[in-house]
């Protein structure tokens, strides 16, 4: 299995690699069918987690091997490529929070970002989510895609490491989604329906991120850095805040903590 995964084409590999989140997605989304509802210090603490995640993330599979690729290109300075790339990554998200109704979770529907729209409360909830797991695709899709240049920076286990940490933290993700939907009335199957949904878009996004790389191998620098830039908003602008909504500072920040050091420990490893 391992043998053939490796052999596949990278687009391939992006495309299966973002299934596989998609799926640790669902399953973080079918907690809801066992169970109503979740402690809020629990749900906060992985809410933390993954933020501890794609923190670590962020720098260990897609800033670090950035940089190095730039110093190979020689092109220009080393930091040019992951200082713009970063900056365009979040400025992206930022227009995108601006544009897209979303909601966050805990807050009341007067809050809704976005453009004001009349869609219901479990769309909104989806979409706030679904915003997360689009950055984090697009991560996973530049890794694998960055194997074709056949640079020493761009490794086939630091690639798989990613995959494997964002499907980790995609589990709360699932469940953050479809439990409120089955606290406000929604049915078992339709709160899981509407959670594993909210991960639907990594798949997309990983090709995309995968090809574009794979096509136009002088943007890797700069495309790494943007999906960290992109990663980086999503936790600051979201995860933290939502993980710090109901004042469980600690289960949170412990959280985190731990979310960083299983990605930090997955990328050392194995990349």
């Amino acid at each position: 299995m391992w043998q053939w995964f490796s052999n596949l084409n990278p687009i391939w590999q992006a495309f299966y690699a973002t299934m596989f989140t998609w799926f640790l997605t669902a399953m973080g989304a079918g907690v809801v069918l066992f169970f109503r509802t979740i402690n809020r210090k629990l749900l906060d603490a992985m809410l933390g987690f993954a933020a501890g995640v794609m923190i670590a993330a962020s720098y260990w599979s897609l800033l670090a091997p950035a940089i190095e690729m730039a110093e190979e290109f020689g092109n220009v300075p080393s930091w040019v490529p992951a200082t713009v790339g970063f900056l365009a990554g979040g400025l992206f998200l930022w227009g995108v929070d601006k544009i897209l109704p979303h909601l966050h979770l805990g807050f009341p529907n007067e809050e809704a970002e976005g453009i004001k729209t009349s869609w219901q409360r479990s769309v909104l909830l989806v979409l706030a989510i679904t915003l997360h797991n689009f950055p984090e695709g697009l991560a996973v899709g530049v890794a694998f895609g960055a194997l074709a240049a056949d640079l020493p920076s761009a490794t086939f286990a630091g690639a798989v490491a990613l995959a494997i940490g964002i499907g980790i933290q995609n589990f709360p993700e699932g469940a953050a989604v479809s439990v409120p939907l089955r606290r406000e009335g929604f049915s078992r199957l339709k709160s899981f329906w509407y959670g594993q949904l909210s991960g639907s878009v990594e798949p997309i996004a990983g090709v995309i991120g995968a090809a574009s790389v794979f096509y136009m191998r002088p943007i890797l620098p700069y495309a790494l850095s943007f999906a960290a830039g992109a990663m980086i908003y999503v936790v600051v602008e979201e995860l933290i805040p939502e993980s710090q909504l109901e004042k469980n500072t600690d289960a949170a920040t412990m959280g985190a903590m731990c979310g960083f050091a299983v990605m930090m420990t997955l990328d050392v490893a194995l990349g």
